[in-house]
């Protein structure tokens, strides 16, 4: 148990009926009538829902702990992400819907945090940005440089991105694991 004034941003609460719930900002409000409150914007664990919540100040709040680790994708085995603790070299299988998004970025070797409560995965976060190699484009037509245009691109792990028109194939660059944007290319 916590208090309000306690909270942190990525703390994680236990609220309506043991569902998790990560504390995403916090504002304490102190109005110049009536007693002090606690606004804040929480993110479901499961769902990725967000929503305003307002506690009065100093009430007692259920914390959960989140076993956050540092892990390496090791291999695909059939629907299921194997994750590797790089500390005790425990396997560990994750399905597709828990990994999520994630695993439009995931290729063997990537490093990885994998977020578990009570022996349960909740969420794998990847870092804001992934080096990843450009397995198929179109060439850009020569003279529609200027125009600051994009094509599709297919990453090697088989997820289409728009790209600038100057990329070409077997070309490594920097991707967004939050958006699914460009960023830049990555200089060899």
């Amino acid at each position: 148990m916590a208090s309000t004034n306690d909270l942190k941003n990525g703390m994680v609460l236990k609220l309506d009926g043991g569902q998790l719930w990560s504390v995403v900002e916090f504002q304490h409000v102190k109005p110049g009538k009536g007693p002090a409150f606690v606004r804040t914007k929480l993110k479901n664990v499961l769902s990725g829902k967000i929503v305003d919540k307002t506690f009065n100040a100093g009430t007692k709040v259920e914390t959960a702990t989140v076993d956050r680790r540092d892990m390496q994708f090791s291999y695909m085995d059939g629907d299921y992400f194997v994750f590797m603790d790089m500390q005790t070299f425990d396997q560990l299988h994750i399905d597709r819907k828990t990994v999520g998004d994630a695993a439009n970025y995931l290729i063997e070797g990537f490093d990885a945090t994998v977020a578990q409560h009570e022996g349960e995965v909740l969420y794998v976060e990847l870092p804001a940005a992934v080096e990843l190699k450009i397995k198929h484009t179109e060439p850009g037509v020569q003279g529609d440089r200027s125009t600051g245009g994009s094509k599709p691109a297919e990453l090697e792990t088989g997820y289409s991105i728009q790209v600038p028109l100057f990329i070409t194939t077997d070309e490594k660059i920097k991707v967004d694991t939050r958006s699914g944007e460009y960023l830049g290319r990555v200089n060899s």
